[in-house]
């Protein structure tokens, strides 16, 4: 129950305490050192808009405070925004603070910083934003400033390649045409002549194979003519992987036929001797 109420009176604390804003004040000056304006920044209501020339300063002072007890205190977190709201571009700029709550911030449009963003005609919303871990976030708007236009960016070596590039246009070679019928003829004529030939001579020596119908010999031609049957397949659908894989399964059996085959057609030739 202690333990509760603890945590209780903490969150109350936390949720009391917040921080303000003391004796903000803005200065612009030249470079020699003459002050162009100067004057107090109200929290409720926004002064005249500021002017920066190319050469001018803008100096910001102001102390951070907790709202109850006036003391000076140092947030977690510290930024000027600076937001254009026409264009939508906004540049956030962090402020040191010391221990004590104190702040200074310059602008010198000479060597404006990096987070300042592209400026136009259009002036620039400035608010100052506080976060803390033990105090409410805070933030308060403070006046609207213009500043000399932004130049025009160089352009990157790559820029051209982050844009739209024209279409890719393949170009493909024309179909390639056939030969005529009658040169696809005699060039198959060519292919084929000699196994005419060989067919022709066969009948006139008369090739004699009087056991290749037998038992014996049969297997080793039928597995022979398998793989006669496989090299077509793959001519004709088959890829390599399997033409390797069937073509292993089917050298099993004839290994062992063809031994056969040679031990019977040696057992012939014996006899006939």
């Amino acid at each position: 129950m202690v333990w509760q109420f603890s945590w209780l009176l903490l969150a109350a604390t936390v949720q009391a305490a917040s921080l303000s804003l003391q004796s903000p004040r803005f200065t612009i000056s030249t470079p020699d050192a003459t002050q162009l304006r100067s004057d107090t920044l109200s929290l409720t209501e926004k002064p005249e808009p500021l002017t920066l020339g190319p050469t001018d300063t803008l100096k910001l002072t102001f102390q951070i405070t907790e709202s109850d007890e006036g003391k000076g205190v140092q947030p977690h977190q510290t930024f000027l925004r600076f937001y254009d709201k026409a264009s939508g571009e906004e540049g956030i700029q962090p402020v040191r603070v010391t221990p004590g709550g104190k702040a200074k911030f310059e602008l010198n449009m000479v060597r404006p910083p990096a987070s300042i963003p592209p400026t136009t005609h259009n002036p620039l919303e400035v608010s100052l934003i506080l976060g803390s871990f033990v105090h409410a976030p805070a933030q308060y708007d403070l006046f609207d400033l213009y500043l000399p236009a932004s130049q025009t960016p160089a352009e990157h070596p790559d820029e051209a390649s982050f844009h739209v590039l024209p279409a890719i246009k393949h170009t493909f070679r024309p179909e390639q045409k056939s030969p005529p019928q009658f040169v696809s003829a005699v060039f198959a004529a060519t292919v084929l002549s000699p196994w005419l030939v060989l067919i022709g001579l066969w009948s006139k020596i008369g090739v004699k194979v009087p056991n290749l119908f037998s038992l014996s010999i049969i297997p080793f031609t039928a597995l022979l003519g398998a793989f006669e049957v496989l090299l077509v397949w793959y001519w004709v659908d088959l890829k390599l992987g399997q033409v390797l894989l069937y073509g292993g399964i089917l050298a099993i059996p004839t290994v062992f036929a063809g031994k056969q085959a040679l031990y019977a057609t040696g057992e012939w030739r014996a006899g006939r001797k």
